[in-house]
């Protein structure tokens, strides 16, 4: 079996296990083998916490739940320094946070306010944690999965755009359809009496194989002019017309354009394919740019929101 069997193996079983959100799974599976962060944004009970478990269950890799309060601390997350006594003598040992696992879900992260927010977002980005001068490593395999409720805002705190840049993609989740909503009772119904069996889990050698195989996958000089002119009409949409340039405040970060090219080589791997097209680009597009562009007040009172304003990004954005 290729990798890239063994991959669309573990997409199925976590499929499986959750019905009629089949686009949240590709993309969770999308982010890890892209090695990034994922921002899921949707209503209670929608699957958000299981299918990240799922993966962890299906994958043979360690997760770790932060479910994030106003009162929560950031050494409750990166781990501290403890006195110990050994042999009559007081010593200080590093004691490992929740962090560092290799699967963190970060559950309602607008929650907690902005200090313990960051001490999540440098993992992120550096997978270090540093405490008391000294620096930690995180596990090399390692995705965060930070949710949020976007219709409870009395007594969160937003994420900045600027730490909202550092998720590799923005994900929302919808109610399943009615169809779904059927097996999805179903299922539960099975679960509880123990009807169903579990798979052994896939090794986590998986992923970086399929990182190795994803490196070689080819973008050409058309494709970079692509993504790079996408990224420059959220900058400069006026170049696009005035509906557009009266839409967009500011425009996305060069982490657009490297998010861009690392999670559609990943969709194209994951087609069968060694090399990029516009199709692949365009996929991902949404998931990469609706948490980096800030909107004009003008389009705000409208009621546009970001989806629309990529939609005509690339409707208006031709490929060379």
């Amino acid at each position: 079996m290729s990798t890239l069997d063994k991959v669309k193996d573990l997409q199925g079983r976590v499929q499986a296990s959750i019905v009629g959100q089949s686009d949240v799974v590709d993309r969770l599976i999308l982010a890890l083998l892209a090695d990034g962060n994922v921002l899921v944004e949707g209503l209670p009970g929608l699957a958000k916490t299981r299918a990240i478990k799922s993966i962890a269950k299906n994958l043979d890799c360690g997760l770790s739940r932060i479910q994030f309060t106003p009162d929560l601390l950031p050494s409750d997350i990166t781990g501290t320094d403890v006195y110990y006594t050994e042999d009559g003598k007081g010593v200080f040992k590093f004691q490992e946070g929740p962090i560092f696992n290799n699967l963190i879900l970060a559950d309602e992260i607008n929650r907690a306010p902005a200090k313990v927010q960051a001490a999540l977002l440098e993992a992120m980005e550096e997978r270090t944690v540093t405490v008391a001068g000294k620096t930690h490593e995180l596990p090399k395999l390692f995705m965060v999965m930070a949710t949020q409720n976007p219709i409870e805002q009395e007594g969160t705190y937003p994420l900045p755009e600027a730490q909202l840049d550092r998720f590799l993609m923005h994900v929302y989740v919808d109610y399943p359809a009615e169809e779904s909503e059927i097996e999805i009772l179903r299922l539960n119904r099975a679960e509880r009496h123990g009807n169903s069996e579990s798979p052994a889990p896939l090794s986590t050698d998986l992923i970086f194989e399929a990182r190795e195989e994803i490196a070689t996958v080819e973008s050409s000089e058309n494709i970079e002019k692509y993504i790079v002119d996408l990224v420059f009409a959220t900058r400069f949409p006026e170049r696009y017309g005035d509906k557009l340039g009266g839409w967009i405040d500011v425009g996305s970060s060069p982490r657009a354009t490297i998010a861009l090219d690392r999670c559609s080589r990943v969709r194209a791997w994951m087609q069968g394919r060694d090399f990029v097209n516009a199709d692949d680009v365009r996929d991902v597009a949404h998931n990469v740019l609706r948490h980096r562009l800030i909107l004009a007040y003008e389009a705000l009172a409208e009621g546009v929101t970001p989806d629309e304003a990529i939609d005509e990004i690339l409707s208006v954005v031709a490929i060379a």
